[in-house]
C-alpha cells in the first residue's frame, strides 16, 4: 500500500491514526498548494482530487480519510480506534459524525471562503460572503457539542477513538487559521489539552507545519 499524503487536516487525521495504531506505510507527498491533486496523474488515482488517498497493491485506491481509517482498522483491529464490538464502533462513528456534520465541515468551508480564498478561487466554487456566517455557526455548534459530552476522558467515554482524532486535528487546524474555539468550555477545553499531550498529536504534524519550516 502507498499513502498519498499532503499538508492538510484530513491527511493529518490519517497520519495520527497510523501513529496511534503503531503502523507504518510508504508515503508519497502531494503538493496541494500548487494544485498537484487537481492534475491528471493524481486524478487518475482519485478522480475527486482530494487528499489523502490510499493506493492498494492491485492498483485501486481508497479515498476519504474516514474510509481509509475504517479499512485499516479492519486489517489491523488492535488497538481498536473505532471499536472491538458493534456498540463501541457505533459510538465512535456517532461522535465522529456529530463532529464532522456540525463542526468541521463549517470550519473547512469557512477557510475555503475566507483565509484560504486566494488559494481556492478558480479551483472550486467559493462564496466569500458566507465565510463570517460559517465561522459563527461553527462556534455555536462547538458550544452545543460541549454540552453533549459527559464526564468521560474522551468523546466516546473512556476510549480514545477516531472521533477524538478527527475533531482534535480540525480544531487544531482551525486555531492556526483564525478560527480558535473557546478554550474555557468546560468539557472540550480540557479534552483538547488531553489529546494534545498524546505523542501522536505532535508527531502527526506535517513537516511543512513544524517550527522553522519554510514552504517554497
Amino acid at each position: 500500500m502507498l499513502l498519498l499524503d499532503a499538508l492538510s487536516p484530513a491527511p493529518r487525521s490519517v497520519r495520527m491514526f497510523l501513529l496511534e495504531k503503531g503502523l507504518r506505510l510508504p508515503v508519497q507527498q502531494v503538493d496541494v498548494f500548487t494544485g498537484e491533486n487537481r492534475q491528471a496523474p493524481y486524478l487518475a488515482r482519485n478522480p475527486a482530487g482530494q487528499t489523502p488517498a490510499l493506493l492498494l497493491d492491485d492498483g485501486s485506491a481508497i479515498a476519504e480519510s474516514i474510509a481509509i481509517m475504517e479499512y485499516l482498522e479492519e486489517l489491523h483491529p488492535a488497538p481498536a480506534l473505532i471499536g472491538a464490538t458493534a456498540l463501541e464502533r457505533a459510538l465512535a462513528r456517532q461522535w465522529q459524525r456529530r463532529a464532522e456534520l456540525n463542526i468541521t465541515e463549517y470550519i473547512h468551508n469557512a477557510y475555503h471562503y475566507g483565509e484560504g480564498l486566494a488559494r481556492f478561487q478558480g479551483r472550486i466554487p467559493v462564496a466569500p460572503e458566507a465565510a463570517v456566517g460559517l465561522k459563527r455557526v461553527a462556534q455555536d455548534r462547538i458550544a452545543w457539542f460541549d454540552g453533549l459530552l459527559g464526564g468521560g476522558e474522551f468523546l466516546a467515554g473512556a476510549r480514545f477513538t477516531l472521533a477524538d482524532i478527527w475533531l482534535y486535528v480540525w480544531l487544531d487546524f482551525a486555531a492556526s487559521v483564525g478560527q480558535d474555539f473557546d478554550r474555557s468550555l468546560p468539557r472540550l477545553g480540557p479534552w483538547f489539552e488531553r489529546v494534545a499531550t498524546r505523542p501522536a498529536a505532535a508527531a502527526s504534524l506535517h513537516p511543512g507545519c513544524r517550527p522553522g519550516a519554510v514552504r517554497g
